[in-house]
């Protein structure tokens, strides 16, 4: 296994380069102020059809209702644009994410796919230091672990595959950790995020997500994006 950075260190299987739609529904709280919007009316009809004409209903009183009636009305005028707006919204989103297709991006995150004998992370040291990086799989075993030297910033992070064990990982999802220190041998902050090609959109949930093989990203965690 190698890792690599500007300073020239090597580690065989890592390298590290520094580079300092749903459909949306009208829920029943909509109904139900359609319902007593349409109970309102019939109740404020049928009182004026029925009101003693020498005990007319009193002018406060009228205007009072008609003030809810109105407010009643806009009420219902304002859910419908609302959820106009959501709709509109929610085809924006999943326009802007079929654009993410075959563009490889950086996102939050510590899992990355091991495509055609590679996987990548980009980790950002708060100082240069040394860093033990442990990858392990989607069951947890650990597969690979090193000690190597990070430099400050950001870095991309390479792992061809290779395991202590001197064999070759299978394709599949992997995490690494990261526990660095600084050359003073204080314990300092290294943040994983992972690099991929997105290569489908998963539109079932009510957030399209981006998909990089198996990993699922949403579109608010998404760093940086390179178009191929």
């Amino acid at each position: 296994m190698a890792v690599s950075n500007t300073s020239s260190t090597t580690t065989a299987g890592f390298q590290n380069t520094s580079s300092t739609t749903s459909t949306n529904t009208v829920t029943g709280s909509q109904t139900a102020i359609a319902g007593n919007f349409d109970q309102f009316l019939s109740l404020l009809t049928t009182q004026l059809k029925n009101q003693s004409p020498l005990d007319p209903l009193d002018t406060n009183q009228f205007t009072s209702q008609l003030v809810q009636f109105a407010g009643v009305e806009q009420q219902l005028k304002m859910n419908d644009t609302l959820s106009a707006l959501l709709t509109l919204n929610k085809a924006t989103t999943t326009t802007d994410a079929v654009g993410f297709i075959g563009a490889t991006i950086t996102a939050d995150g510590a899992t990355a796919p091991l495509k055609n004998g590679t996987a990548y992370w980009s980790v950002n040291m708060a100082s240069a230091g040394t860093a033990n990086i442990t990858v392990k799989d989607s069951s947890g075993s650990v597969v690979r672990t090193l000690t190597t030297s990070l430099a400050a910033g950001e870095q991309t992070v390479q792992w061809d595959g290779s395991t202590s064990t001197g064999g070759t990982a299978p394709a599949g999802d992997y995490t690494i950790t990261v526990d660095a220190k600084d050359l003073a041998g204080q314990a300092v902050v290294a943040k994983t995020e992972i690099i991929g090609v997105v290569d489908s959109i998963d539109l079932s949930g009510d957030t399209p997500m981006l998909k990089i093989g198996t990993i699922s990203v949403a579109i608010d965690k998404v760093k940086k994006v390179i178009k191929g």
